[in-house]
């Protein structure tokens, strides 16, 4: 068998023998002349295969040659293909211009079946969301799906460039626990040996920490992460990627969101300059780079500008809700010119008990940052002295029993520090504009859906 080469390969080869394969997308099954699309995961390509019909007199004389037989037989097999067989075609490739698909397409010499599939499809282009991810692996064909997750990729080795080039580590911390990692809420519990009880970690941020008190200095992490929250939101799931990283010796929160927004402007550039024009194609959307420094705003003027939108804000705690994200997302958009906000500020009480205080006003060193209206990250600087840890964790209603732990971490020395927690396909669902991160996570889970 001939060498496979993938279809995007074909533009750059000389027209002769060639092999390719992947997965039935369409067939037209014509009197004179049969047409397969075939696709693979870099491209789709045209098949052709003059049609050889027992009608033919030379086919219906009952005297045709071996040639003749072969010829029939594959004719046969084209017009019973159905959507979604794997095969692989050897044939000659011939450039030609008028050909829509690339201006290439392959005469097919011969056609070996990998897997058939069966002839009904079970989804449909205009079947709704939940039907698509019952069938995620047929819906994942599509090539814009499949743009998708190479977007991801990319995404994902720009952050580790960043971090890499800077000498950061990539650490990779236990996702089992035996308590919680922020609270005793929303959290998985399992069986774990000789009766004990283990908990599906929320966020790598105690060992995130801990990192820093080795000595690590700066620590990064791109792993899964565990919440029960029963939220059937358009941007939450019971286990999520989450993109992490923790830095020493800073000065404040600040130095986090300058290294953050660094990292983001450094992802998306990757991102524009591999898939920018194909993002545009499919999706209908330019990639916007962002500039740098993202505006930054207090949580507290942020609530003002909302309010003179219009919109007052329900909750009690101070927060902003999602619509208060979006209002104060709008308003940045249309005086800064920028799609990211950082809004920063907020009350210890309804923030993480391990979040620093600012000595004059009382209030964390901490942030949220904003994109295109949806929170994607907390960041913030860290509390690292162990006795201002220990009460801020008393007046949150934390038991020492469950934190001791963590709290040793501290009884050793640690240096001043800070980082943030990102969701992953949170940053992939806005760049690309979609609805639901149910669209750009590769099996998603929620509250009902645990297959496939």
């Amino acid at each position: 068998m001939s060498e496979r080469v993938l279809v995007k390969q074909l533009q750059d080869l000389a027209d002769g023998p060639v092999s390719v394969s992947g997965w039935v997308e369409t067939v037209r099954d014509q009197k004179k002349v049969q047409f397969v699309i075939l696709r693979d995961e870099t491209g789709a390509v045209q098949l052709v295969n003059p049609a050889t019909r027992p009608a033919d007199p030379s086919a219906a004389s009952g005297t045709e040659s071996s040639q003749d037989a072969a010829a029939l037989a594959l004719t046969d097999l084209i017009s019973n293909l159905a959507t979604g067989t794997f095969l692989t075609v050897t044939g000659e490739l011939k450039h030609d211009e008028r050909v829509k698909l690339g201006g290439v397409e392959v005469k097919i010499g011969a056609l070996d079946i990998a897997a058939a599939a069966l002839p009904e499809t079970p989804i449909a282009a205009d079947s709704g969301l939940d039907k698509r991810m019952d069938w995620r692996f047929l819906d994942l064909r599509q090539r814009r799906n499949n743009l998708i997750f190479r977007v991801q990729t990319t995404l994902e080795h720009a952050f580790r460039s960043y971090w890499i080039e800077r000498d950061y580590i990539e650490v990779h911390s236990p996702k089992l626990m035996a308590s919680a990692s922020e609270s005793n809420a929303e959290l998985f519990s399992l069986e774990y040996f000789e009766d004990k009880t283990a908990y599906l970690a929320q966020s790598p941020q105690f060992f995130k920490q801990m990192a820093q008190v080795a000595g690590f200095g700066k620590i990064f992490e791109i792993a899964p992460a565990f919440r029960a929250d029963p939220s059937f939101t358009s941007r939450h799931a019971t286990e999520f990627t989450s993109v992490d990283a923790e830095i020493s010796w800073i000065d404040s929160h600040e130095d986090v969101a300058r290294m953050q927004e660094e990292l983001l402007q450094t992802a998306f550039q990757a991102v524009k300059d591999k898939h920018g024009a194909e993002i545009e194609e499919l999706f209908g959307l330019e990639v916007q780079v962002p500039a740098i420094p993202f505006p930054r705003i207090p949580l507290a003027e942020a609530r003002e500008i909302v309010k003179s939108r219009g919109y007052e804000v329900p909750r009690t705690d101070g927060d902003l809700d999602p619509e208060g994200e979006r209002q104060i997302s709008a308003y940045v958009e249309e005086t800064y010119g920028h799609q990211f906000v950082f809004i920063t500020d907020y009350h210890p009480e309804i923030r993480a008990f391990y979040h620093m205080r600012d000595e004059k006003t009382g209030l964390t060193k901490s942030y949220d940052l904003l994109f295109k209206g949806v929170e994607i990250t907390t960041g913030a600087q860290r509390e690292h002295r162990v006795d201002v840890l220990i009460e801020q964790a008393r007046e949150k209603g934390l038991g020492a029993e469950h934190l001791d732990f963590y709290f040793d971490f501290f009884r050793y020395g640690a240096p001043p520090h800070g980082g943030f927690g990102m969701g992953l396909a949170r940053v992939l669902m806005l760049l690309l504009g979609e609805s639901s991160i149910r669209e750009v996570t590769y099996l998603f889970r929620g509250p009902t859906r645990l297959a496939p």
